[in-house]
């Protein structure tokens, strides 16, 4: 061995060195991480990953992301063997007359037969999946949620069509453990274990209606409405964002869901009737005051 492959060998092994001691690191700082990363539709510091699953098409999602790791390890792992290969058998003090095959049928077919075959593999899970997700045959409950600069407005058809508006609550105004640039006056409110249309558009330029923890995004586009849904199989808080670019208060549109016992629904839904607007009708709060005056 001479002194350049030498040296080759021995940069390549402190890059080997660095790499496995950032995976160390990094498997560390999972291992460590605080137990808030994990809570379910909340960011948190050092989370690693994404927010755990709430939903079936969340579930799907997430299964679907796990076997695309699978195959882009093996793929890596492959070309990197291939390298090292190459590397190692056609140096030049290895091989000092290299050879002038210019063709080689197998591997030809081999190379062009072998990625199809992988993106079928891919292929058939994503389309069911994208499927899965698209929407639901046996909705109970629909919501049209309406993107506005710099807002979010909700529709409830199924309970006596009221509507409301959802903004950002200031970081004045916040409550200890309210979240910055996450809270919002008004959540949307759901039933847990309940398929749940939702229909998404917008009054003036794109937006987006995302919920990592639903595995929900959906484009909010002016003049069309699209159609997603979700179930949420466990009640608690769940944030999420616009994720969209629509202007300069983007970032301040947060979108907050509160997943509750369909009892606890029903009594909020009552409440909410007599609390908001319904669509193209007055407002019970303007009612009040003109009855006042």
């Amino acid at each position: 061995m001479g002194w350049k492959t030498f040296a080759e060998a021995c940069r390549a092994a402190r890059r080997v060195s660095v790499s496995a001691a950032m995976g160390a690191l990094g498997a560390v700082l999972f291992l460590n991480a605080p137990a808030g990363a994990q809570t379910p539709g909340l960011p948190a510091p050092w989370h690693l990953g994404m927010q755990p699953a709430v939903s079936p098409v969340a579930s799907e999602m997430h299964n679907f992301h796990d076997l695309l790791l699978w195959i882009i390890t093996l793929i890596t792992v492959f070309v990197l063997a291939l390298l090292v290969y190459v590397i190692v058998r056609f140096r030049a003090s290895a091989n000092p007359v290299p050879s002038k095959t210019s063709h080689n049928t197998l591997i030809e077919v081999a190379w062009t037969v072998v990625p199809i075959l992988i993106l079928i593999v891919i292929a058939v899970p994503s389309f069911k999946l994208l499927y899965f997700g698209d929407k639901t045959k046996q909705a109970e409950l629909t919501i049209k949620a309406i993107g506005k600069q710099w807002y979010w407005s909700y529709e409830y058809p199924d309970n006596g069509n009221f509507t409301f508006d959802a903004t950002l609550v200031q970081e004045a105004d916040l409550k200890p453990g309210q979240m910055r640039l996450l809270e919002t006056d008004n959540p949307v409110v759901v039933p847990v274990n309940t398929n749940v249309r939702l229909l998404v558009t917008a009054a003036d330029v794109i937006h987006a209606w995302a919920m990592p923890a639903f595995g929900v995004k959906k484009d909010a586009v002016p003049g069309r409405t699209n159609e997603t849904w979700f179930r949420a199989e466990r009640e608690g808080v769940f944030y999420g964002q616009c994720s969209e670019i629509c202007g300069a208060y983007h970032g301040y549109m947060p979108i907050k869901v509160v997943v509750v016992s369909k009892e606890a629904y029903a009594k909020w839904a009552d409440e909410a009737k007599q609390k908001f607007a319904t669509v193209d009708g007055p407002s019970p709060r303007l009612a009040d005051a003109r009855v006042a005056q």
